[in-house]
């Protein structure tokens, strides 16, 4: 009995330190330096069951060809739940297939139901289940956590690529020529004044800048329509600050504004000009006005111009919005937009390590939407369409007299 006594006392003093597969090993050796009876008394001494005992034995036979690393043998420990409740999976995709989006080519799925409300409802149906297990159910259903993404824009265009590469060509074309290539757009408007605005920028621990709680736009403030031309050879920017109404008229006395100010010193011997845009808006590619007035910058400036849109539902591939806007919007987040003044210091300030420089300024003239132009006006438009889609394609030239079709 006193070897028994020994037994009990380097059990209870390793059991602590050990795992279970040692354990195991521990008890089974110490049966088998007893002998015949010694699976019994080991048993009895440390308080592990003969069936313990009797495996940490055979795991001592086939030591040598065991992988190292492990502790229960293949198929031991807990069953998973899903295993030992056989309707638990079937149920869980039952309550969750209504409210299941995704992409039927792929295998992720997800959901826009709660797992602890998830985990509520199974238990009703008489599963005993954790809401951390039912997201593990999940992930392993492939279902993950999503948010929304802006992706959609509209049905494409088979001739969509085609397009792309049509654009890429002119615009290889100006600028192996030297002629001005500029990317046109409108951001989108901006409340001004004390309004949040998206990001956080450093300041005072617990001193967060106080900005109203509703988005109601300032009467008197208003909103702001940044207008942006974008030069691609030279990765520089003009944006005009209008305070009224998105209009082709704006838009085209921002490129006013440029070339006079940048575009025609930056290339005094320009006979052309080449604008991507895209296919909507205020410089949409069925937009009258936006033709009658290129077709008076032309006149003033004597450049044919040259505009190639970009195909539906394609706008963020415009150069403008990755190149401009995107680092304007980067400089600016987490300040709020608190008056004109602070808009153009922002735009200005913008810069990128590639060299990118902004010029800003406040456009206050008055742009009425609702501008008709008739047919008789669009019939003095020298307008040169492209063979490949002309209604994308054209170039404008400056009056003189006869109509070019």
């Amino acid at each position: 009995m006193d070897a028994l006594a020994g037994v009990r006392t380097r059990f209870k003093a390793l059991e602590k330190v050990l795992d279970e597969r040692s354990r195991r090993l521990l008890v089974a050796a110490e049966s088998r330096s007893w002998g015949a009876g010694g699976v019994s008394s080991i048993a009895q001494a440390t308080g592990v069951s003969r069936r313990v005992v009797r495996q940490g034995l055979k795991e001592l036979e086939e030591a040598p060809t065991r992988p190292s690393g492990r502790i229960r043998r293949p198929g031991g420990g807990r069953k998973k739940i899903s295993e030992t409740d056989s309707t638990l999976i079937a149920d869980l995709e039952k309550l969750i297939d209504s409210t299941t989006p995704g992409d039927p080519e792929r295998c992720l799925r997800w959901t826009c139901r709660s797992v602890r409300n998830l985990a509520d409802e199974l238990a009703g149906l008489g599963h005993k289940v954790s809401y951390p297990v039912v997201a593990e159910l999940l992930h392993e259903l492939d279902y993950s956590l999503q948010s929304n993404r802006k992706t959609k824009e509209g049905s494409g265009h088979p001739d969509r690529n085609a397009q792309f590469e049509h654009i890429d060509a002119k615009v290889r074309e100006y600028i192996g020529l030297n002629q001005p290539v500029i990317s046109v757009d409108t951001k989108k408007k901006e409340l001004v004044g004390d309004f949040k605005n998206s990001g956080q920028e450093w300041m005072p621990k617990g001193k967060p800048v106080r900005v109203r709680v509703h988005d109601f736009a300032d009467p008197e403030l208003g909103r702001a329509a940044p207008c942006g031309v974008y030069d691609l050879a030279v990765n520089t920017g003009w944006v005009s600050v209008g305070v009224y109404h998105d209009t082709a008229t704006f838009a085209v006395e921002t490129i006013r504004r440029w070339w006079h100010a940048m575009g025609k010193e930056r290339y005094p011997s320009a006979r052309r000009l080449l604008i991507t845009a895209d296919g909507g808006g205020s410089n949409g590619s069925r937009l009258r006005l936006w033709k009658i007035e290129l077709q008076r910058l032309a006149t003033e400036t004597g450049l044919a111009i040259a505009v190639s849109h970009f195909p539906p539902g394609t706008s963020k591939w415009n150069k403008i919005e990755h190149r401009l806007f995107s680092f304007i919007t980067k400089n600016w987040r987490g300040q709020p937009l608190t008056s004109l003044k602070v808009i153009v210091s922002l735009i200005a300030a913008t810069t990128t390590r590639k060299g990118l420089r902004v010029h800003a300024e406040i456009d206050d003239r008055t742009y009425p939407p609702g501008t008709r132009v008739a047919d008789a006006e669009m019939a003095t438009i020298h307008i040169r369409r492209d063979d490949f889609h002309g209604e994308w394609n054209y170039e404008i030239l400056p009056r003189s007299g006869t109509v070019i079709s």
